[in-house]
């Protein structure tokens, strides 16, 4: 979908400021809040796709004046009201009740099982690829990046729709994650790395040596 998350070639947002010595984490509940998302989605209450839909769903304003994982949380509560895991007037209540505890906190559970079922995520993540599925395309082929514009989820970047660029490698089969991001289900299908001049993608002001790899979903793709 078209939104203010997708972010890449867009100006006029200032240079990005790298942190020197950048900790993990800046306060204590942003650790809660990766906890809480990944225990989440560690027992399939929502997948990766959903959560990213969820983030790209913000108010414009809300998503620019609120940091990283307050996009964590905002997608997090969508999806559990969403999924009916709890609904909306009980999230609001327990917020409530949880400001009113102060530096007490939410109660303290203990489950074994599920610590290490999400240490096992975090060290060796989740996987999206699938049984191989036939490339349309090969190394080398001239490709063009499809010119459409989803109503919902997707990971074509707007500033290379329409762009032309040339099969690097074949990645393998994964999720799609447009019907993924929607409950249509997984329907997987090869992925490419794509090579793009920069002079294609950004015209004269870029460099003459400037190349990007994006990886791409077989439908984002058509011949050039």
């Amino acid at each position: 979908m078209n939104g203010i998350h997708d972010l890449g070639g867009m100006h006029g947002f200032g240079k990005v400021q790298a942190e020197r010595n950048e900790p993990v984490f800046h306060y204590p509940w942003e650790r809660k809040v990766f906890g809480i998302m990944v225990s989440t989605m560690a027992q399939g209450i929502y997948n990766v796709d959903e959560f990213r839909f969820g983030i790209e769903q913000m108010d414009a304003a809300h998503y620019l004046e609120s940091s990283y994982y307050e996009h964590w949380l905002e997608t997090v509560q969508k999806n559990l009201v969403e999924k009916g895991v709890i609904k909306r007037a009980e999230l609001e209540a327990a917020l409530r009740k949880a400001k009113g505890r102060g530096r007490a906190g939410a109660p303290k559970r203990r489950d074994p099982a599920m610590a290490q079922r999400l240490l096992e995520i975090i060290h060796k993540g989740d996987h999206y690829m699938r049984a191989p599925v036939p490339p349309r395309f090969k190394v080398g082929d001239a490709v063009r990046a499809r010119n459409v514009n989803p109503p919902t989820h997707t990971r074509l970047p707007r500033y290379v729709r329409g762009k032309q660029g040339v099969i690097e490698c074949v990645r393998g089969t994964f999720v799609t994650p447009d019907d993924n991001a929607i409950g249509k289900g997984e329907h997987p299908q090869p992925v490419y790395s794509v090579r793009f001049n920069g002079t294609e993608l950004w015209g004269a002001q870029a460099q003459s040596n400037e190349t990007l790899y994006i990886d791409m979903w077989e439908q984002y793709l058509e011949p050039a």
